[in-house]
């Protein structure tokens, strides 16, 4: 809108007049900047809203698009031709309003250029004034950067000067104290001189101490070059002075003299020497006395006596170390001289270093049991170490010293769980290809194999296996081998082929005797665990094998519970504390197990029903028993069906207590429907033949016209048809009998029902 006035103004006035709109412009931009510039207002039935116009973001599409959805394309012209008229009318309205001061705008800008040509002569004078102080003030200010860079210069150069002097003195302060004990001496300096004082060592070492510090700040000097012989023999004099002091101290058990002595170490920041010292005479020939290799070839006892010695070391000849040091809790602790850990710097490595060279058999894992012995003692040993520790700083200490770690890298653990795996592993692949063998008497599992398995679970978590730092490997382990339980029971189901228990007229196959199963060799995930099994021949599993296999299964589940409690029995004592993903991984191995009793519940259920109607199908030798045989009529079941449920009833009485009794009427009910439904079959195709056979013969008879005796017929009167379904009646009356005496359910079973509503029928038509 500002545009549209400025271009209107420039086609109506002159230059100077355009550059007041130009101005005018500007006003109106910081009005509209500022919330103040608005639009005339038009009337109330305008299909827009005028502020529209003046926003930042205006979009004539959106504009137009948003109109559109109120009104007609229309419409919206004939509110905008009226609106720009009102629009218009203000420009017009507004220049007019303007046009006197843009004139006079331009007319008090006349002679303007004049007064500001006089003031470019006395600006530029000015200018030149403020350059000339800048550089005398710039010059000033180098000159005062220059001095103050020297007088630093000077102040270094006089503190090394004063570094130096401190050093001489010193030196010549330090000589005088050597000289005035050994005055008798030819030279101050002679290194052989006696042991100073405590109290004069203490001097020197406080002296030795700001000697140093000055010498080090003063590094690079010719000075100190010249005086460096002398601080040597300063050094060395003071070290032997010190060793020879401490020595004599810790023999007299002179408090007076290790106090000072270690105080004087610790001022000269060389308490490493004085550890390396105590070390070196100290805990080394002690250490060689004591480890010998006679010690572990003599068993545990030997060992633990060894390690009872290497204990006793510290509060033997470490006491008043400990005292002064303030490892001790006697002494008084306000003569602690800090700074010192003789335990881990000084009699620890030592220990180690003997035990790595004298006793290196100490880590051989060859024989596992006395490796297990042997490092469940020494771990012992280092936990007992540590209690002799001063502090929980001193703890932390040895466990990050590099002997530490170095000790306990020395034990091959991963070659020991490997011995352990093998021999878990492989007893229990052995029970495996042995077959179902049955546990032996007393065992609360029913199979061998199943025995050795929760055996071995044990084992990997038993105190002369199990190890705290392989707690990972032997928790692989443990489910490894649930895996392998679990793959073998899949096995057992590759021996005899699964049918569809579910299909109406099934027919059995013939099933071979044995079975070939193929190698789980070429499974790398198997290899790797090591559990493997080469290809072997599978008997064919009998019911009581298979049943056995459940039990075991079931027997299984409950003792993990058991097992989970013994695991995080041994996981807390390590800080272990997510015991939800232990229990959920037990939780997968279960399920992997439980997975497989649905496949062995139906073999069980297929066996049971192939061997009830093994009986059954003999029905359809009912036919044979009576035609042409004058047989009388029949008043009992026949001996098929006294034999066909003795399966079932030899596994209710022998089986009962071996597995769970749902689990019993759920395979006596499965089988009981599978034979039912074969049986109900045969007695359907044997009505069937026997009904054609009578129509059959009554059309022969028909088309001979004959009025004699029939051929069919029998002395009771009854044809042979109908003695038939007379037998047939009988046989499925005593049946039923016999499966309600099993304690099934018999509404469960719908094709008994149509199988004794088929007999009865069939008897109906014979009694006619």
């Amino acid at each position: 809108f500002p545009d549209i006035l400025v271009d209107s103004g420039r086609c109506h006035v002159n230059g100077s007049l355009g550059r007041g709109l130009d101005s005018n412009r500007r006003r109106m931009e910081q009005r509209r900047a500022a919330g103040l510039l608005s639009l005339p207002t038009g009337p109330d039935s305008l299909c827009f809203n005028k502020d529209e116009f003046i926003k930042d973001d205006f979009d004539v599409d959106h504009f137009v698009s948003e109109c559109r959805k109120h009104v007609q394309l229309e419409t919206l012209r004939d509110d905008l031709e009226l609106y720009y008229k009102l629009l218009k009318t203000a420009m017009i309205e507004l220049i007019n309003k303007d046009y006197a001061d843009f004139v006079n705008l331009s007319t008090n800008l006349v002679g303007m250029d004049r007064a500001l040509n006089q003031l470019t002569v006395p600006l530029g004078q000015l200018r030149e004034e403020v350059m000339s102080l800048k550089l005398v003030v710039s010059e000033g200010i180098q000159a005062i950067d220059n001095r103050l860079v020297k007088e630093d210069d000077i102040r270094k150069k006089k503190m090394c000067v004063l570094r130096l002097l401190q050093v001489i003195r010193s030196v010549e302060k330090i000589e005088k104290i050597l000289h005035s004990q050994t005055s008798k001496e030819p030279s101050p300096l002679e290194t052989s001189g006696p042991p100073l004082a405590g109290q004069m060592l203490e001097r020197i070492g406080t002296e030795f101490n700001q000697l140093h510090f000055h010498a080090v700040q003063s590094k690079g000097m010719p000075l100190l070059d010249k005086v460096r012989p002398r601080i040597a023999g300063i050094t060395a004099m003071l070290q032997q002075s010190l060793e020879g002091l401490l020595l004599e101290g810790l023999q007299t058990a002179n408090v007076e003299i290790v106090r000072p002595c270690l105080r004087t170490y610790a001022t000269i920041d060389k308490t490493r020497d004085a550890e390396a010292l105590i070390g070196q005479v100290l805990v080394k020939p002690y250490v060689e006395e004591v480890i010998n290799e006679q010690y572990v070839q003599s068993g545990t006892n030997g060992l633990r006596e060894m390690y009872g010695k290497l204990l006793d070391f510290i509060p033997n000849h470490c006491r008043l170390l400990q005292v002064v040091t303030g490892g001790a809790v006697i002494g008084d602790k306000t003569e602690v001289i800090p700074g010192y850990d003789f335990t881990v710097n000084s009699v620890w490595p030592e220990m180690v270093r003997g035990l790595e060279e004298k006793v290196p058999s100490l880590f051989n894992p060859g024989n596992p049991d006395m490796f297990h012995e042997k490092y469940t003692i020494t771990m012992e040993f280092i936990r007992k170490f540590e209690w002799q520790c001063a502090s929980q700083a001193s703890v932390k200490r040895l466990r990050s010293h590099s002997a530490y770690k170095s000790f306990n890298n020395k034990w091959s653990l991963p070659v020991y769980y490997q011995i352990r795996f093998k021999e878990i592993a492989g007893n229990l692949e052995a029970s495996m290809s042995e077959g179902l063998k049955e546990a032996p008497a007393g065992s609360e599992f029913r199979l061998l194999v199943t025995q050795v398995l929760w055996q071995n679970l044990l084992k990997c978590w038993a105190d002369h296996i199990y190890l705290p730092p392989l707690a990972h490997r032997f928790w692989k382990l443990t489910l490894q081998l649930l895996a392998r339980y679990s793959k073998w029971v899949n096995e057992l189901q590759i021996a005899a082929p699964r049918k569809d228990l579910t299909q109406d007229g099934l027919k059995p196959s013939p099933a071979s005797s044995h079975t070939v199963l193929p190698s789980p060799n070429g499974s790398h995930e198997d290899q790797g665990n090591g559990l493997t099994s080469d290809v072997k021949v599978v008997p064919q599993l009998s019911i009581s094998q298979l049943v056995y296999v459940v039990s075991d299964l079931d027997k299984i589940q409950e003792q993990l519970p058991h097992l989970l409690e013994i695991i995080k029995l041994r996981l807390e004592k390590i800080g272990f504390a997510n015991f939800s993903l232990i229990s959920e991984a037990l939780a997968d191995s279960r399920t992997s197990m439980v997975s497989s009793l649905p496949a062995l519940s139906d073999r069980i259920i297929e066996e049971l029903s192939e061997a009830c109607f093994s009986y059954l199908k003999n029905a359809s030798e009912v036919p044979r028993l009576y035609r042409r045989t004058n047989k009388e009529v029949p008043v009992k079941a026949s001996l098929y069906v006294e034999n066909a449920l003795k399966p079932l009833h030899h596994l209710q009485n022998q089986y009962n207590g071996v597995v769970k009794e749902n689990r019993i009427q759920e395979w006596l009910s499965g089988a009981v429907r599978i034979s039912t439904e074969r049986y109900y079959d045969t007695i359907s195709d044997v009505l069937s033949s026997v009904k054609k056979m009578e129509e059959s013969l009554k059309r022969l008879k028909q088309a001979r016209k004959s009025a004699a005796v029939s051929t069919v017929g029998t002395n009771s009167g009854i044809s042979d048809d109908n003695k038939i379904r007379l037998q047939l009646a009988l046989d499925v009356e005593y049946l039923l009998d016999q499966v309600q005496r099993l304690g099934l359910q018999m509404s469960t079973f719908t094709q008994l029902a149509a199988l004794l509503e088929l007999t009865q029928a069939a008897k109906a038509v014979a009694t006619v």
